[in-house]
């Protein structure tokens, strides 16, 4: 599968909540009020979540257990409908501020502070892919994470 240049626009607050609604609901899953509270905690993170840290927050708003089991299964539906990013080496995730956008995820994951970044860049894509398709070998979706100190913690 090629990776092509390609426009998106980044959403935030409401606007990214009505996004990811909007993005499920067309690829034909329901969007629950438990869906829904797992999406607005994890949007609501500057920094990667764990499935813990978002059940644990949900059951003190709820004012009753939430599952981490649960919200584990509702983050994998997340990921594979690009409504959420996971960061792969701490098994926490972000909220994808442009769901529907599909791309390869490269992140610069900070060992001093869990700052995660984002970046989009379709050169170093179209690299990776094309040494996974000269071993003959079909990419999903490739992950890539540097680790290393983020220029607020230097």
């Amino acid at each position: 599968m090629a990776q092509h240049a390609h426009n998106h626009h980044e959403h935030s607050g409401d606007n990214l909540i009505d996004a990811a609604r909007e993005s499920l609901v067309a690829s034909g899953e329901q969007w629950t009020s438990m869906r829904s509270d797992v999406f607005e905690e994890l949007a609501r993170h500057d920094r990667p979540a764990s499935a813990y840290d978002i059940a644990d927050n949900l059951s003190a708003k709820r004012g009753k257990r939430v599952a981490p089991n649960s919200v584990y299964r509702i983050l994998d539906l997340f990921v594979g409908n690009n409504l959420a990013l996971r960061v792969e080496s701490s098994n926490a995730y972000l909220a994808n501020s442009h769901p529907g956008c599909t791309h390869d995820c490269i992140f610069l994951v900070c060992d001093e502070c869990g700052e995660a970044t984002h970046i989009d860049n379709d050169d170093i894509s179209s690299k990776v892919r094309g040494v996974a398709d000269g071993a003959k070998f079909n990419t999903r979706r490739p992950i890539i994470e540097i680790r290393g100190i983020c220029s607020s913690c230097n």
